[in-house]
């Protein structure tokens, strides 16, 4: 479903970028887990997929409306269905969605903002990883400054949701020289050089994935 001139997103519209991104996790399950072959434990596109199979019939079974709600409950399952750091990473993620949008049944791109501070601050301190880590947050913390600068400028919801998402792939891109300084793949120091890091991947896959469902629609976009 299109965005309205507005830029606001319908509960429909969140659930249906879930639906959208469980769909992503599928097909790249195997990308997702061969990249953590290199670095990590090579499970990262199987826990991933096994995460959001289990959030689709949590959906379908929940009261529609309330977005924050909808945050809450992929969040959570995450947590108790995902292995690994991923499970409590990207449950946070959620969980601090649901906080920034608790009794919502549309947001807007400055709601999504604040969901999105809240997560990365809320990552941070769980993973206490910073820029250049080579985790998630590389990718994750560019597209939240991309965002706030974009509607700092007045950019268009869809020009908005553009810069995000390149930013968000410029950092994902850039984990690739990187030396891991986080998680399993800093056991590995220099060697973890060279490799694109898995979990910045799935964030931007994420955020994509919002992008495209969302098919962001508005004057001068």
């Amino acid at each position: 479903m299109p965005l309205d001139q507005a830029g606001q997103l319908s509960y429909d519209d969140v659930v249906g970028w879930i639906r959208r991104f469980a769909a992503v996790i599928a097909e790249n399950k195997q990308y997702l887990t061969e990249l953590d072959s290199a670095i990590g434990d090579a499970d990262h596109g199987i826990n991933m997929d096994r995460g959001f199979q289990a959030v689709l019939p949590k959906l379908d079974s929940q009261p529609s409306g309330d977005i924050g709600a909808a945050f809450k409950t992929v969040g959570s399952t995450l947590i108790s269905t995902v292995g690994g750091a991923s499970g409590p990473l990207y449950g946070t993620f959620f969980l601090q969605l649901g906080i920034a949008t608790t009794g919502r049944s549309s947001i807007d791109l400055a709601q999504w903002l604040t969901g999105l501070a809240a997560a990365t601050a809320a990552i941070q301190r769980l993973g206490k990883a910073e820029p250049g880590d080579k985790t998630m947050l590389d990718a994750l913390i560019p597209a939240r400054d991309a965002l706030s600068r974009a509607l700092s400028d007045g950019a268009s919801p869809a020009n908005a949701l553009d810069d995000t998402v390149g930013a968000a792939e410029e950092g994902m891109r850039a984990t690739i020289p990187l030396v891991a300084r986080k998680g399993r793949a800093s056991y590995l120091g220099e060697r973890s050089a060279g490799h694109q890091d898995p979990g910045a991947t799935s964030l931007y896959l994420l955020l994509r994935a919002a992008a495209d469902q969302w098919q962001i629609q508005s004057p001068g976009g």
